[in-house]
């Protein structure tokens, strides 16, 4: 299958990529494995990427556009793909839809990862990350330390940083109000997108995916 996953911020589009990426035994393509990889291997995409990176500048569609397209076509992606963070916007949705019409493809199913604004919020904001070691993360309701401020696994100090801060937050959900949601409309009109919460456990967010995917493709 040929999938793209779109949602909010916060709606848990990464995890649930990964889980739907290895049932469907498909690869996840994201927008930022893309910029990483082209960086680290020093492409041509990659080095005009990180030209504009560095000039504290947005990437262009283009560029983006065609890193995607050199992901797309290697051997491991013949059967399908999941596409995450691209497209996010319409002219990225429409340049998707040439690409993939130029070889004699299409998209099967656009899943819409549905989150109300206020939980998305909560979600965000809730994160404190240890100061000694990033990847341990906690959250004030779903995953609270035993000590407030403390680290479980290390004593170190628990901190929110900035970007999860709720005016950063709200101002991410604008943009992507903005730019991306416009694509929900563009997919639902040629009737490829599929809407499901994603409130819940992370399994159960998966197995309703898989459900959707599988009345999809029935």
């Amino acid at each position: 299958m040929r999938i793209v996953l779109v949602g909010p911020p916060g709606a848990g589009k990464g995890t649930q990529a990964a889980f739907l990426a290895k049932n469907l035994s498909i690869p996840h393509i994201s927008t930022g494995d893309l910029f990483r990889a082209n960086i680290s291997q020093g492409t041509e995409l990659g080095k005009q990427a990180k030209a504009y990176m560095d000039a504290g500048n947005l990437v262009p569609d283009e560029v983006t556009i065609g890193m995607a397209k050199d992901r797309m076509s290697q051997r491991d992606a013949e059967k399908g793909f999941l596409l995450d963070g691209f497209p996010r916007n319409v002219s990225q949705a429409e340049a998707l839809d040439e690409t993939l019409k130029a070889e004699g493809m299409k998209l099967d199913a656009v899943l819409d990862l549905e989150v109300p604004e206020d939980e998305v919020v909560k979600r965000i904001a809730g994160r404190r990350v240890c100061r000694k070691d990033s990847s341990h993360v906690f959250h004030v309701t779903y995953s609270p330390a035993k000590q407030e401020g403390v680290c479980d696994a290390c004593g170190g100090e628990l901190y929110q940083r900035d970007d999860d801060s709720e005016e950063t937050v709200r101002k991410r959900l604008e943009v992507y109000h903005t730019q991306t949601e416009p694509i929900i409309d563009y997919y639902r009109n040629q009737g490829l997108l599929i809407t499901i919460s994603a409130l819940g456990k992370v399994d159960e967010v998966t197995k309703r995916a898989m459900d959707a995917l599988s009345r999809e493709s029935a």
